[in-house]
């Protein structure tokens, strides 16, 4: 691990991955780096043009690159089935669960869910479980979600998952991100217990210069919250290439484990891939139990061959 980059992804001739929020940021380079080593990569996005237009520039830049768009937008359930519904292949090697929202102002998705929760968490728990036949159908399959080391802020409150009684965007995002640790957690736990060896892991990107400080405050029109932010992720944060290189390694890397968590080694915020730090929460098996049960109950997503 030390010093890895991605001159070390293995090759991926023959492997197909679905990258969501693949159109800018982290998701475009985790896409743009995957095609490079051969891998057929679907770019799933909420829009159209976006997505059309990073194929084009993957293409541009990798020649011969096999990327395509598919519409999916995890605000809305009936977009994520019919995503999985008109997904054409047999076998899926790589879902990345990577796009995301952070710190918005309150909102609700199609289906009535706290933006942040619904999003980050609920649609991409959707996702997974309505692909998971291909996942178990292609030998060496793995699902990796992206998470954030901001989850420490916050565990989840099993009883105010929409965050109906109190908003606050920060606690919001922190515990929709605890969410997907522990949606990792329980997903790698019930794979081993059937005897499946697809492989569920967490990642983060550290402090990454992307869009996601911004949209916010952009969304509330302070152009002056904006440019801060902006300038901020210029100073301090990594770029957005480097911020990949955790997920890439997650994907990619032959000796990643079930239930990891690999980040930035320097304090977390950046450098290369290394093992992270997590809360002890998002191994709390129970609570992990409890939310798997109401994520099926939300979304009506059931997954019916990984139920005990």
């Amino acid at each position: 691990m030390p010093g890895w980059n991605a001159n070390h992804i293995p090759d991926q001739s023959g492997r197909t991955a679905v990258v969501t929020g693949a159109n800018s940021g982290i998701g475009l380079i985790t896409a743009q780096e995957l095609a490079r080593r051969g891998a057929r990569v679907v770019l799933a996005c909420r829009s159209e043009a976006r997505g059309t237009e990073a194929a084009a520039r993957i293409t541009a830049q990798v020649p011969g690159a096999q990327v395509e768009f598919g519409r999916l937008d995890l605000a809305d359930l009936s977009s994520v089935r019919r995503f999985a519904d008109r997904y054409p292949y047999s076998g899926l090697d790589l879902l990345i669960n990577n796009a995301g929202v952070m710190a918005l102002p309150y909102g609700k998705t199609a289906d009535g869910f706290e933006t942040q929760f619904g999003v980050n968490h609920l649609g991409h728990f959707a996702l997974t479980g309505l692909l998971l036949p291909k996942l178990l159908n292609t030998p060496g399959a793995r699902v990796v979600s992206l998470s954030s080391f901001m989850h420490g802020m916050a565990d989840i409150d099993m009883g105010d998952l929409n965050s109906e009684h109190r908003y606050n965007r920060w606690t919001a995002y922190a515990r929709s991100k605890t969410a997907n640790l522990l949606f990792v957690h329980e997903l790698a736990r019930r794979l081993g217990a059937a005897g499946s060896q697809v492989v569920a892991a967490a990642a983060h990107p550290g402090y990454a210069d992307t869009n996601l400080q911004t949209a916010g405050a952009r969304i509330e029109g302070k152009k002056a919250t904006e440019r801060f932010m902006a300038a901020g992720g210029r100073l301090f944060a990594q770029p957005a290439r480097s911020g990949a290189l955790p997920t890439l390694y997650a994907a990619t890397a032959p000796d990643v484990r079930p239930d990891s968590f690999t980040g930035p080694k320097f304090m977390g915020w950046r450098g290369a891939p290394a093992p992270s730090k997590r809360s002890a929460w998002t191994f709390d098996d129970v609570k992990g139990e409890q939310l798997w049960a109401a994520s099926e109950q939300l979304t009506r997503v059931r997954y019916e061959s990984l139920t005990p």
